[in-house]
């Protein structure tokens, strides 16, 4: 993200919560109730990438590139 320092915590943990659901889907199965969870924070964290990124004038793959990078590394 060229002009921002780095995205907001609160799309981060978003992300984390993202990773955890698909985690816990993959470790019990292929059905959709099990991946319901991943599937409801995945809409969530669509619809806050492109709200945030509208916001600062950055594109959402830009932001959700950034997002995923500091969910795996902080």
């Amino acid at each position: 993200m060229s002009n921002e320092i780095g995205p907001p915590e609160s799309l981060i943990d978003l992300q984390r919560t993202l990773n955890a659901a698909a985690e816990e889907a993959r470790s019990h199965g292929s059905s959709r109730e099990e991946w319901r969870p991943w599937v409801e924070a995945a809409a969530a964290a669509e619809n806050a990438f492109a709200e945030h990124a509208a916001a600062v004038g950055i594109g959402v793959d830009e932001l959700r590139s950034a997002v995923e990078k500091a969910a795996r590394t902080t």
